[in-house]
C-alpha cells in the first residue's frame, strides 16, 4: 500500500506542491505537536492546530449544519486572522483549517494564502466553487489543500446537501486532479450512510478521482434542524472503527480519523488543548459546533496567546470534559454542557438560540467506547497519530 501511495503522489501531484505539503504540513505539523507538548509541561494553553470559520455565508443548506446562514452575513476581519497567525508563528503553529459556511466565499481568501506563504491551509469546502480560475489560483499559491465534503454516493450525499451537489463536486475534483493539486475528501459517517462510505468501492472511487486522503467524521445532531435520524449507534461506531483499520491496509490513500489515539482511546481535541475554533465574528470557541465564547481575537491588543492561555472558560471546559468522558460531551451530556456554559456567562455566537437547541437534544453515543477500544495496528498510522495528525480536524 505504501509503495502504491508513493507512486500515486509522485506521478499525480505537482512536484512543487508535493514538496510544499511535505514541509509545511508534515514537517511543521510534527514541529507544532512537539512545541505543544513542551507547552503542556509548562501548563501553557495554546493549540498546535486551529479551526477558523472565515464566514457564515454558504451556497448550500445542508441537513444538520450548525452554521446559521439566513441572518446577518459575517466575515472574519482580516486583521484578526493576521493576529491569530502571527501569534501562532511564535508557538510553531503553522497549520490552519479554514471552514465556514463556505470558506471560498470569503472575499480576501486569496490574499490570506499569499500573505502567509510559510503556513499551510486546509480548506473544508463543498467543492462547488472550483472553477478553472480558482484552480489556477490554488496551484499558484501552493500552500492550500482543499478538503471536499462528500457524504456518500450521489443519492445519500444529495439527500443531505442538495440536488446536483455530487456532480458539481466531481467536476471540481477533475480540475484539481488535472492540475496536480493535493486534495482530500471529508466524509461524515451517519446512521444512514455508514456502510456505503466504509466500503472498498467508495474509497476506490475517490482514489480514481485523484484524492490523496480521506477524512472521516462522525455526525453530530446540532443546529436549528439537527436531524437526529442521522445519528450513529454504538455498534455502528465500533464497526466504523474496525473498518478504518482494514481500509488503511488495503488502499493507496491516507485514511484519517481524529477521534481515537494511537492506542484506540477516544479523545476530544478541545479538552486536550489540541485545537480550538474561531468564529466569523472573532470569537474563540472550544470547537466548531459549540458557538459559545468569552474571549475574542481582538482582546489583549491581538495577543491571542495571552487571551487563550489566560482563559478561565477554555481551561474550565477542558476540566468539564475530562471529568465526564474521553469522547464528545455534545453527544453524551448536552444539558450539563449548557449548564456549564451558563455558569461561565458565555455569549452565544450562533445568531440563533443554541442554548435552547442543546437543552432540547437527547444524549447519544459518541466515539468513547470503554471496553471496546481498538488500537491502531499499522505502524504508519501509529507514527502519524503520535507526531503529526494527533488532533487535526476532529469535528463533524
Amino acid at each position: 500500500m505504501l509503495w502504491q501511495l508513493g507512486y500515486r503522489a509522485v506521478t499525480q501531484l505537482s512536484p512543487r506542491l508535493l514538496m510544499k505539503a511535505a514541509y509545511l504540513w508534515v514537517f511543521k505539523g510534527a514541529l507544532a505537536v512537539w512545541a505543544y507538548k513542551r507547552r503542556m509541561k509548562r501548563n501553557e494553553l495554546f493549540p498546535p492546530f486551529i479551526f477558523v470559520a472565515l464566514t457564515n455565508t454558504c451556497n448550500l443548506r445542508c441537513h444538520g449544519c450548525w452554521v446559521e446562514k439566513e441572518g446577518t452575513a459575517y466575515y472574519l476581519p482580516e486583521q484578526d486572522l493576521d493576529n491569530l497567525i502571527n501569534s501562532g508563528r511564535k508557538r510553531h503553529a503553522y497549520y490552519y483549517t479554514l471552514l465556514g459556511g463556505e470558506p471560498f466565499m470569503y472575499k480576501n481568501i486569496w490574499n490570506i494564502f499569499r500573505k502567509h506563504k510559510d503556513c499551510y491551509f486546509q480548506t473544508i469546502t463543498n467543492g462547488m466553487l472550483f472553477t478553472e480560475a480558482n484552480v489556477r489560483r490554488l496551484k499558484e499559491v501552493g500552500n492550500v489543500t482543499p478538503l471536499i465534503s462528500i457524504d456518500g454516493w450521489k443519492e445519500q450525499n444529495d439527500l443531505r446537501r442538495g440536488e446536483g451537489v455530487f456532480e458539481a463536486a466531481e467536476q471540481g475534483m477533475k480540475r484539481l486532479k488535472d492540475s496536480g493539486i493535493l486534495f482530500g475528501i471529508a466524509t461524515t459517517a451517519t446512521g444512514k450512510n455508514v456502510d456505503e462510505v466504509m466500503s472498498d468501492a467508495y474509497v476506490q472511487y475517490f482514489i480514481d478521482r485523484g484524492a490523496m486522503y480521506l477524512w472521516y467524521y462522525i455526525y453530530r445532531p446540532v443546529g436549528e434542524d439537527p436531524h437526529p435520524e442521522y445519528c450513529m449507534q454504538r455498534e455502528q461506531i465500533i464497526r466504523l472503527r474496525k473498518r478504518l483499520l482494514e481500509l488503511r491496509r488495503k488502499h493507496p490513500i491516507i485514511i484519517i480519523d481524529t477521534y481515537w489515539t494511537a492506542d484506540g482511546e477516544a479523545f476530544c481535541p478541545a479538552a486536550m488543548g489540541l485545537g480550538f475554533h474561531v468564529g466569523p465574528q472573532g470569537s474563540i470557541e472550544p470547537c466548531p459546533p459549540l458557538s459559545f465564547a468569552k474571549e475574542m481575537l481582538s482582546d489583549n491588543n491581538g495577543d491571542v496567546f495571552k487571551t487563550i492561555n489566560e482563559s478561565e472558560f477554555l481551561r474550565g471546559f477542558q476540566k468539564f470534559v475530562k471529568d465526564r468522558t474521553k469522547g464528545c460531551v455534545i453527544l453524551e451530556h448536552p444539558q450539563e454542557l449548557m449548564d456549564f456554559m451558563k455558569s461561565h456567562n458565555v455569549r452565544d455566537f450562533s445568531t440563533r438560540d443554541a442554548f435552547a437547541e442543546y437543552y432540547a437534544s437527547t444524549p447519544r453515543h459518541s466515539h468513547h467506547l470503554p471496553g471496546d477500544e481498538i488500537p491502531e495496528d499499522y505502524w504508519v498510522y501509529r507514527l502519524l497519530k503520535k507526531n503529526v495528525f494527533f488532533g487535526m480536524g476532529a469535528y463533524g
